[in-house]
């Protein structure tokens, strides 16, 4: 089907978010560093459960380079690497504050009920 002049124009703010915003775990990474001070690798990957460290590195990596994240590497043996927000990211979080509350009003209680809905396998 070819474009023509009529056809509906993709808003490129919402489109340009979706790219930057929308790996599987990058909301969740984001929520964790923020608003639970989790900011070590390892206590990441526990918090998430179900995630790959080759998909948390890959999310950490293009949270890092979208500018949303920090990353600090204390040079030390065992490696310690910390992430923290960077001044965009701290900008987003009223955004993930809203989308966390509306969640908790129109979401369906999960089975521990607390406003998540369990996702099929």
């Amino acid at each position: 089907m070819k474009k023509t002049e009529t056809a509906v124009r993709r808003c490129k703010t919402m489109s340009t978010l979706q790219k930057i915003l929308g790996g599987k775990w990058k909301l969740e990474i984001l929520y964790y560093i923020s608003f639970c001070g989790i900011r070590r690798f390892g206590a990441l990957r526990r918090q998430l459960g179900e995630i790959t460290e080759s998909s948390l590195t890959k999310q950490l990596r293009e949270l890092e380079a979208d500018g949303f994240l920090i990353r600090h590497d204390f040079h030390e043996v065992p490696p310690r690497v910390e992430y923290t927000l960077s001044d965009l990211g701290r900008s987003f979080m009223d955004v993930i504050g809203y989308m966390k509350k509306w969640g908790e009003q129109n979401l369906p209680d999960g089975p521990d009920g607390d406003g998540q809905i369990e996702l099929p396998p």
